[in-house]
């Protein structure tokens, strides 16, 4: 019975939730914070190199205007489909590094600063999986599917 009603809600659902408009919105809702973070680094490059300098990252100007080049350039690659699964690869890689770099929980005395550090940590994992959703998810599609159908 459970079985039948997951079928009956799957029926109903799935001509929306996999419609290309819903799957751009998804990957553009996936890529926000990348793009959003680049652009604010693009009209603040001064507080682009304070942040890198913050977190020991030397020369901080090139981190600075290769995390903005990266961030946008595998966005684009992710939101276009073209070699998506290496773009999706590339950012969770990303995130995982400036997560561990930016994000360390475990060296902060007790307190709000320490929870929300934690909480931002551990989202951070779940965005960094999420790519890696989309990295299978596309050579899982590129192996099964007819190259006419994968976008």
């Amino acid at each position: 019975m459970l079985q039948t009603m997951e079928q009956r809600a799957a029926k109903v659902c799935a001509p929306f939730i996999i419609s290309h408009p819903v799957r751009l919105l998804a990957l553009l809702g996936l890529c926000a914070a990348y793009i959003q973070g680049s652009v604010m680094k693009l009209f603040d490059f001064g507080g682009a190199i304070a942040e890198m300098e913050h977190f020991g990252l030397t020369p901080a100007a090139p981190f600075a205007a290769g995390v903005i080049f990266f961030e946008l350039v595998c966005s684009a690659m992710v939101l276009s489909g073209f070699c998506r699964w290496i773009g999706a690869l590339a950012l969770s890689a990303f995130t995982l590094a400036a997560t561990f770099i930016a994000l360390r929980f475990w060296e902060m005395p007790s307190g709000m600063p320490r929870m929300m550090a934690t909480n931002a940590f551990f989202e951070h994992l779940g965005l960094a999986g999420a790519f890696l959703l989309v990295a299978w998810y596309d050579l899982h599609r590129w192996k099964t599917a007819p190259r006419e159908d994968w976008t």
